[in-house]
């Protein structure tokens, strides 16, 4: 039984350091410590699938590197063009018969058609001049297991998957989280539809899954339940592991900014690490060390990471805010070298998400012993146990009344401290995951 490990997407954006492709970079990079047989990290194209033998480009091929991003940009741009062309066929389906709408239709099939011919020749061009020391073909065989570890709700290469699977190979999706489904609000409308067409194929065509922790396990269950009946259900393998946190970005050279120290240096500083997006709650942060600030509390509040999507009110606010550079900072670019720096010099991380899949940057914190305020949700209960601090996201108040505790006093409102507290490394999530989709495909085999 071998193990193929995608990682398509982190392949073609080395540069992306967001959540799922610093879990899927961590895991390629494991993979000798998983104990398994054999376990080989591939991409996949439309009809293809290619080993991995270096995740990560060359410095001195630079060059190749730039072409094979430019053309990736590209295949995906279109990739997007003809995921609209074909929703917007399937909705002429829905009306009256008109020549228009025939003409149409014949229209967007035609255009489906060039773009795929087009995706086909730059994938071709990338594969064959760009990435040919990166990359060689990979024979597939029966009994093997394609471990879709990867973000792949915009990929193209669902043939080729299906194909594996009608030759033999088991098929094993793992989960992040199900956000555009259960909390549509918090994501843009594209990706909502993209990614329930994505579950959609997943459900069908999935032996098992794995999600990232209990909690998305278990609706994980549920949905692929409603959507192919509970006996079809029961067919399918679920489970889960958990994530790492080491910071593995730190390059030897880097070093860390003076603005960066300098956030640090005046007065106590509460940090929140995460995408500036609507689902991550800032806003509530604001308002709750606005009344901190109002009650004359010198503590500090620090955004940390990328402006994201749905936040031109919230970016506004936080500039136009009395306290920037004082006792509020917003810092969007640091490497994991200043990341590090954050965590062990805050006083707490807090974070107000209204929904997670798993909760990265808290076991980050917490292994650093940095101690941590949380919103009250199931899958921060999962993590944190006794060791975190839970507030009410219904009510700043309570994160108030958190800080004002924690300062007063100088001890964190838990019944565990943060050094009782310990995580996996990512070394121990990599062979966590392999050790149960093994254990899992071999029970479903009988074997």
């Amino acid at each position: 039984m071998r193990f193929l490990v995608e990682c398509t997407y982190v392949y073609e954006h080395p540069n992306v350091n967001s959540g799922i492709q610093r879990v899927v970079r961590n895991v390629i990079n494991n993979l000798e410590q998983a104990h398994a047989p054999e376990c080989i990290p591939v991409i996949l194209t439309p009809g293809e699938i290619y080993r991995v033998n270096q995740l990560q480009p060359d410095p001195d091929q630079k060059f190749k590197s730039r072409v094979h991003a430019w053309l990736t940009r590209q295949h995906n741009r279109l990739g997007r063009l003809r995921e609209r062309t074909a929703l917007y066929r399937a909705s002429l389906r829905e009306g009256n018969y008109s020549i228009v709408r025939s003409v149409k239709q014949l229209a967007c099939l035609v255009m489906q058609l060039a773009l795929r011919v087009v995706m086909k020749c730059l994938s071709w061009m990338s594969l064959n001049y760009a990435e040919t020391n990166r990359l060689e073909p990979l024979t597939y065989k029966p009994g093997d297991v394609l471990i879709l570890l990867d973000s792949s709700w915009h990929a193209d290469f669902f043939p080729m998957a299906e194909r594996l699977k009608s030759e033999g190979v088991k098929i094993v999706a793992v989960i992040y989280d199900l956000i555009p489904l259960t909390h549509p609000q918090f994501c843009d409308d594209g990706l909502v539809r993209v990614f329930d067409h994505w579950f959609d194929w997943i459900t069908r065509t999935a032996d098992g899954y794995v999600a990232i922790s209990r909690t998305i396990i278990e609706q994980v269950r549920g949905e692929v339940c409603r959507r192919l009946g509970e006996d079809a259900a029961q067919q399918r393998w679920f489970d889960y592991f958990h994530l790492g946190s080491d910071l593995d970005q730190i390059a030897p050279n880097s070093t860390v900014r003076p603005e960066v120290e300098s956030v640090f240096r005046q007065r106590p500083v509460y940090l929140m690490v995460s995408t500036i997006e609507p689902r991550k709650n800032h806003a509530y942060l604001l308002d709750a060390f606005d009344q901190l600030w109002s009650e004359n509390r010198d503590v500090a509040l620090c955004f940390v990471g990328k402006i994201g999507w749905k936040t031109e009110r919230l970016i506004e606010r936080i500039r136009q805010h009395p306290q920037l550079g004082q006792r509020l900072f917003m810092l969007n670019d640091l490497n994991d070298r200043e990341l590090e720096h954050c965590y062990l010099h805050a006083r707490s991380l807090v974070f107000p998400s209204h929904v997670e899949g798993f909760g990265l940057p808290l076991v980050e914190a917490m292994q650093r012993n940095l101690p941590v305020m949380a919103s009250d949700i199931p899958v921060f209960r999962e993590i944190g146990e006794n060791s975190m601090a839970y507030f009410d996201l219904s009510d700043p108040a309570s994160l108030v009344q958190l800080v004002i505790q924690f300062e007063d006093s100088g001890q964190f409102p838990t019944a565990d401290t943060a050094d009782q507290w310990r995580w996996q490394s990512w070394q121990e999530a990599t062979v966590q995951l392999i050790a149960r989709v093994q254990t899992r495909t071999r029970a479903a085999a009988g074997g």
